[in-house]
């Protein structure tokens, strides 16, 4: 037996790559951007606490319910031992740069996965060993899948009672619609669990206890598992080969196919978006990570192995490309922004290409502005390390770029590129909230600012029949978190009112209307005729706003005017002042007069023509649904179904689990209020929940009148 220092690693890469700068410390075949990312409590944070680690990027293993992991550093996550805000950091293993971002599990936190996803090459699943796949594990995959990000799996948990590797596998392949690959086998299981067999090297690996895990032994594979293992490499390889016509030739032929060839091909099924290896270990008891850090570097790609970043050219609205290269324009992604205690606004940032340099001037296409970036920095974590360059293909933190929001491009304005921004979900939760004196007030105003800035799914609106401000987000649990950090870190004094639902309105029928302003404010005539046609859109599907009218009916000097009475229209709606949604604007025709005419009548027609073509399109109500899944023990499951239904809950499909039953249901968001309590109370604390955001459906007509009235 002997132990492991390093392993092979083959990287499929152009070999007439774009050029590097020579200031660079890791050349970008050898850098990785991943993601950590899978259902809350599956074991994300303490995965990658071990990834730093034996990494040597910290010294002191964290702990996620001490509350001394790094990657949880808000005084928030520490205390209630969940991720709230994705945290990054930069760590070196075998010679490549890894750079990491451990993202929340929580739903209510679903933004920082996806603006985290849109600017990662690859990521890392995890999932519980014993729950499998879980709600927020398939969110997070869709994710990953809409951002066409490679992802490997890691099956954590497996010390746990209950553990169940192959059941994982099949519930992976039938959930989450896709061809697992497992490339390890457990030795042992629950709390016999001791190491891991490599099916790709044929070779076991043991954890040594007294070192946390740090040393690994390198040993034959035990006799007990030699017949299982071989088996499970065959299953393996057919698996292989049938995704890889390279491997198929060779196991066709009864070939022997050497392991760096066998990397080779699993990393062209995972880059190709084909399959996805599984590995399988114990965050928590320290065995598995080393390997799983290996796979990193033999299966997730580098900057060069993922399609070249593509935008528009801002003037013709032309497709640019971009390629991983030091030396191309500069092309950079603001992805997330940070308000610190130290530096104010941080705006985190990939480059894509070109260099982002310390006291470069920035152009930003949505602001036609230019900035000034007075500091650049590596991050790990809430700690900061100064760089005077970020390389194509790096990560980091600016700062100076004050008008800089989350999804916006940062270019030079020589070569100007807007690349595609980041779509965020619709808040589904609303709270009242005021100052509780006169000297919070001006504090509340700018920390509300602070905070929608850093969080595109937190939105502060005016109530216009009260003149009260309401924050909405995406649940309780992220209004409580606002309401927290306002206290702590801005120290304001606020009362809130009771959590109300973020209803919003469409339509079901198409309309139109025509509307005429013409009237005399002041001493000037002011006049415009829009005529509008309006449509219903697919659930979830947005809005569509456009002008078909001829330039001698709605010249284009007007045009903004009419999308913003549209724009205004759509925001207060009709039925009860919610953003009308899923529907389509057409503007067709219109009139003006040269003499007349101006912004204020063509945006005043068209919101008028907009609310009239509404009341003739039948509005509804829309109330956001939440789709849950319950685990309830059989001898309560006749309860909790009562309590659903009685809480106007769909039940989609039950499935059973040892000796607990799984219920998957569509609820409506306004009947949830206080369910995990209630569930408690049911189950005398044995059930547990789980919700996710679902999609938006009408409410029934006798409670419709109910909402318009309040």
């Amino acid at each position: 037996m002997s132990t492991v220092e390093d392993s092979s690693h083959q990287h499929v890469t152009d070999p007439a790559s774009p050029r590097e700068a020579d200031g660079r410390s890791h050349a970008l075949k050898m850098i990785r951007n991943i993601g950590v990312m899978a259902h809350i409590d599956a074991g994300k944070t303490t995965t990658t606490e071990r990834i730093l680690f034996y990494s040597g990027r910290v010294h002191k293993l964290g702990n996620v319910d001490e509350g001394s992991a790094v990657m949880d550093w808000m005084v928030q996550e520490q205390e209630r031992g969940i991720t709230i805000t994705s945290a990054a950091t930069t760590c070196l293993w075998q010679g490549h740069q890894i750079n990491v971002i451990d993202t929340p599990g929580h739903v209510d936190f679903t933004v920082e996965v996806e603006r985290s996803l849109r600017v990662l090459d690859g990521a890392i699943g995890v999932f519980c060993g014993v729950a499998g796949v879980q709600p927020q594990s398939e969110t997070v995959w869709r994710q990953a899948k809409r951002y066409r990000v490679p992802c490997i799996a890691f099956i954590n948990k497996m010390d746990r009672m209950g553990a169940r590797f192959p059941w994982v596998v099949a519930n992976i392949r039938e959930k989450l619609k896709i061809n697992p690959i497992p490339v390890q086998l457990p030795i042992g299981k629950e709390d016999a669990f001791e190491g891991v067999v490599d099916l790709v090297t044929m070779k076991a690996y043991s954890f040594d206890r007294e070192s946390l895990g740090a040393h690994v032994t390198e040993m034959a594979i035990p006799d007990h598992l030699s017949d299982a293992a071989a088996v499970a490499r065959t299953h393996m390889l057919e698996a292989v080969a049938e995704l890889d016509e390279e491997i198929l030739d060779d196991y066709l032929g009864n070939r022997d196919i050497s392991v760096e060839r066998l990397k080779a091909a699993i990393r062209r099924i995972t880059l190709g978006h084909l399959g996805v290896p599984v590995f399988c270990g114990t965050a928590l008891h320290n065995k598995g990570i080393q390997p799983l850090m290996n796979a990193i570097l033999d299966y997730l790609p580098s900057p060069l192995d993922v399609p070249p970043v593509r935008g528009h050219d801002l003037k013709s609205g032309a497709e640019v490309v971009r390629q991983a290269s030091d030396f191309e324009p500069l092309s950079a992604l603001a992805f997330k922004i940070a308000n610190d205690p130290y530096f104010g606004k941080l705006v985190f940032v990939r480059v894509y290409s070109g260099c982002l340099k310390k006291g470069q001037a920035m152009f930003n296409p949505r602001t036609r502005k230019r900035e000034r970036l007075m500091r650049l920095m590596q991050v790990h974590a809430n700690q900061r390390e100064d760089v005077d360059v970020l390389y194509a293909g790096e990560i980091g933190a600016a700062v100076g770029l004050k008008a800089a929001s989350t999804g916006d491009t940062l270019c030079t304005e020589q070569s100007p590129i807007l690349l595609e921004r980041i779509s965020f979900p619709e808040p589904v939760i609303s709270m009242a909230i005021e100052p509780k004196s006169q000297g919070d007030k001006d504090k509340l105003t700018q920390s509300l600012a602070i905070l929608s800035d850093e969080d595109p799914t937190f939105r502060v609106n005016m109530d216009p029949d009260t003149g009260q401000t309401l924050i909405s987000g995406m649940g309780e649990l992220h209004l409580e978190i606002i309401r927290d950090r306002m206290m702590r870190e801005f120290h304001v004094k606020a009362n809130a009112g009771k959590p109300m639902v973020a209803y919003r309105e469409t339509i079901e029928q198409p309309a139109s209307a025509t509307s005429v302003f013409d009237r005399e404010l002041g001493s000037d005539r002011h006049y415009a005729a829009v005529e509008i046609e309006l449509k219903p859109r697919p659930r979830q599907s947005g809005n569509e706003v456009f002008i078909k009218a001829r330039p001698d009916e709605i010249p284009k000097e007007f045009h903004d005017s009419v999308l913003e009475g549209i724009e205004s229209g759509l925001l207060t709606g009709f039925l009860a002042n919610y953003p009308l949604i899923d529907v389509e604007v057409c503007v067709k025709h219109g009139a003006f007069r040269p003499e007349d005419s101006t912004d204020v009548a063509f945006r005043s027609a068209a919101m008028m023509a907009l609310r009239e073509a509404i009341s003739q399109a039948n509005p509804v109500i829309l109330e956001p649904i939440i789709a849950m899944e319950v685990i309830v023990p059989e001898e309560h499951l006749g309860d909790v179904l009562g309590d659903l239904n009685s809480r106007r809950g769909r039940i989609k499909e039950m499935a059973a689990q040892d000796d607990a039953q799984i219920i998957h249901a569509d609820v409506p968001l306004a009947e949830l209020f206080g369910y995990a309590t209630a569930l408690r109370s049911l189950s005398r604390g044995r059930a547990s929940s789980s919700m996710e955001p679902s999609a938006f459906d009408v409410v029934p007509k006798e409670l419709q009148q109910q909402i318009i009235n309040r």
